[in-house]
């Protein structure tokens, strides 16, 4: 098992879902991603935390009545001083839109969005340090912000969080780039094209990994929800982007055993 001992700021650290009912996400997501869960109390608005083999894997929260936006997943990067980062993405021509704010004793949290509109958080741990498994069925294992503008999204996130961008090749028509911090690479940038939907917005996408994505899929559709690009396979593994009832979009992958470094 991938078990993250001390997750390493500047770099991805967590994954929440905001969800309309928690009980109908833990009903869909529990069977899907193999996941137990630690639900809150009333003073948390029961967030839940979703495990696997008893490690922290990701987190539910509760949309509060009357809140803007849909049901989606968030990616947090952990950060030193949360405060000084909020800085730093506005300096960098991104949005704060709440916070930075304390939540009770387990750390402080941001919620930003980058310069061509894809939401993302931040996270200043305390009690709470952040997933403890990666890489392993249930455990979040890749991220990438799809955007209408990525120069500029390569741009912000480079100067903000110090990553190098490199661009893969041998992807025909599609752009893509990873991110690295130091020599591991942490996420993508992928650049929407035509065959985008118009209204579709720049975001970030989630990735967890799954025994089988076949299986997974018919799993999602008998359980409510929809498929939005079917099991394929590709050099890291076989993926599919589905949706849970909500609406909230990720992606599942069976990763490959020789999948290449990104």
């Amino acid at each position: 098992m991938s078990e993250i001992k001390t997750p390493e700021m500047g770099t991805p650290v967590w994954m929440d879902l905001m969800t309309p009912d928690l009980e109908k996400a833990r009903a869909f997501y529990g069977p899907l991603l193999g996941w137990s869960f630690d639900v809150g109390t009333k003073d948390t608005h029961f967030y839940t935390t979703c495990k696997v083999n008893g490690l922290n894997a990701a987190g539910m929260g509760q949309l509060p009545p009357g809140m803007n936006g849909p049901p989606a997943w968030t990616c947090y990067f952990g950060v030193e001083d949360i405060d000084a980062m909020a800085e730093t993405v506005r300096k960098h021509g991104g949005q704060v839109g709440m916070g930075p704010m304390d939540v009770f004793d387990q750390g402080r949290l941001a919620i930003c969005s980058d310069p061509t509109g894809a939401h993302f958080g931040l996270w200043q741990p305390l009690k709470h340090q952040g997933a403890q498994v990666e890489h392993e069925p249930g455990a979040m294992t890749w991220r990438e912000v799809n955007t209408r503008d990525a120069a500029k999204a390569i741009a912000f996130y480079s100067a903000v969080f110090g990553f190098e961008a490199k661009k893969l090749e041998g992807m025909g028509d599609m752009q893509y780039w990873t991110l690295h911090k130091g020599k591991t690479p942490v996420g993508g940038v992928l650049q929407m094209d035509a065959k985008w939907p118009a209204e579709a917005p720049s975001h970030w996408m989630n990735y967890f990994a799954v025994p089988d994505a076949d299986v997974a899929v018919k799993h999602v559709t008998e359980m409510g929800g929809k498929v939005h690009s079917p099991p394929e396979d590709s050099p890291y593994g076989r993926l599919a982007v589905v949706e849970d009832p909500a609406g909230a979009t990720f992606v599942v992958i069976h990763l490959s055993e020789t999948s290449p470094e990104m």
